[in-house]
C-alpha cells in the first residue's frame, strides 16, 4: 500500500513543472525512493551531468560519496535500500561561482509528502548547507561548525560537507571528518543495509 502511494507520488514529482520558467535546461526532477529504504541522502540539486542522465550523484561528487559509504553503484542505486532526494529536484542553472542554489519551491512542495511514505529511514545524510539549513533547527552558523556538532543530531541526521572536488581543500583542513564522522556513517549504513537485505 505504502509503495503504491509512493510510486504515485514519484510519478507526480517527475512530472512537476512548478518552476519551469526558472530552469535553463527545463524540468527534469531527479529522485530515488522506495518505502523500504533505510537511508536517506538529501543533497543540493542536480548538476548538468545528473540532469543529462537522470541518475542522482552520477558525477565525481557521487564517486567520493560512494567511497565514503563504501558502497558500490548497484547498492547505492537500489531504491529499496537508499532514498535520494535533493533540496532542489532539477538543475537550477549556473551562477557566478558554480551552480545556483536549489530552487526554493521543491522542498516545501514535495519533501514532507515523500517522508510520510518512508517509515524505515534510520539515518539521513544532510549534504551541504542548504539541506542543513532546512532540516536542522538551531544549527551553528557555519557549515564547519555544523558538521563538527554532528553528534547533536546523530543518528537521525548527519550534517556533511558536499563531496564535490571543490571541497578537497576543506577536507584537508578538517581531517577529523574522514577520521571520525565517515567511519560512523559507514558503520551505521552498512548495519542498516544488511538488515534491509535480511
Amino acid at each position: 500500500m505504502a509503495q503504491q502511494q509512493l510510486d504515485n507520488l514519484l510519478d507526480q514529482i517527475r512530472r512537476c513543472e512548478i518552476c519551469k520558467d526558472h530552469l535553463p535546461l527545463g524540468p527534469r526532477p531527479v529522485i530515488q525512493a522506495a518505502s523500504s529504504a533505510k537511508l536517506m541522502i538529501v543533497g543540493q540539486a542536480p548538476g548538468t551531468r545528473v540532469h543529462e542522465t537522470g541518475i542522482p550523484w552520477n558525477d565525481p561528487s557521487g564517486d567520493r560519496l560512494r567511497r565514503w559509504l563504501e558502497l558500490d553503484r548497484e547498492t547505492f542505486y537500489d531504491p529499496q535500500q537508499i532514498a535520494i532526494m535533493p533540496m532542489g529536484l532539477c538543475y537550477p542553472g549556473k551562477g557566478k561561482s558554480g551552480d545556483l542554489p536549489p530552487r526554493p519551491e521543491c522542498a516545501p512542495q514535495w519533501h514532507q509528502q515523500v517522508w510520510s511514505l518512508l517509515p524505515g529511514v534510520g539515518m539521513t545524510l544532510l549534504v551541504g548547507q542548504y539541506a542543513q539549513q532546512y532540516y536542522l533547527k538551531e544549527k551553528p552558523k557555519t557549515l564547519t561548525e555544523t558538521v563538527r556538532a554532528w553528534h547533536q543530531w546523530a543518528p537521525r541526521f548527519i550534517p556533511m560537507p558536499h563531496p564535490s572536488p571543490r571541497n578537497t581543500l576543506w577536507l584537508k583542513k578538517n581531517p577529523w571528518f574522514e577520521e571520525e564522522v565517515v567511519p560512523y556513517i559507514r558503520d551505521y549504513v552498512h548495519q542498516h543495509l544488511r538488515l534491509a537485505r535480511e
